[in-house]
């Protein structure tokens, strides 16, 4: 999906927007970097689209973690869910690598004018 014509200052915001979720690299949570971009820009019609889908991203990663952890709490008070706590790791690693890998393509998309839509992604905020 392509967005509107953008200006060079426009482009940078909206290349931001994807790439600040790899601001949990300095032990911020990955969710403030869309969010501030967004809050930022959300007057902008060109901005806004890319900030919204990469907070929305964030906050699904969010949710799904927060399965996770809970997911993992309940199984480790079981036999069961002391043999998949394996399993848990390897899905929860999973999110992280898929969390860096989708905010990089999403940042080189937008560099290109392009919106990326983010798999996986509950779209809980919208225009």
């Amino acid at each position: 999906m392509t967005t509107p014509p953008s200006t060079g200052d426009q482009q940078t915001w909206a290349v931001l927007a994807h790439a600040s979720a790899l601001i949990q690299f300095v032990s911020i949570p990955s969710l403030f970097g869309p969010l501030i971009v967004w809050l930022l820009k959300r007057d902008d019609p060109v901005v806004e689209p890319h900030a919204r889908e990469a907070l929305n991203y964030q906050i699904s990663l969010f949710i799904y973690f927060a399965v996770l952890a809970v997911a993992a709490i309940v199984l480790a008070l079981t036999i069961v869910g002391i043999l998949l706590w394996p399993l848990l790791f390897i899905i929860g690693v999973a999110l992280v690598i898929a969390e860096i890998v989708f905010a990089i393509v999403g940042a080189m998309a937008a560099s290109r004018g392009e919106l990326y839509r983010y798999p996986m992604n509950l779209r809980l905020i919208r225009a």
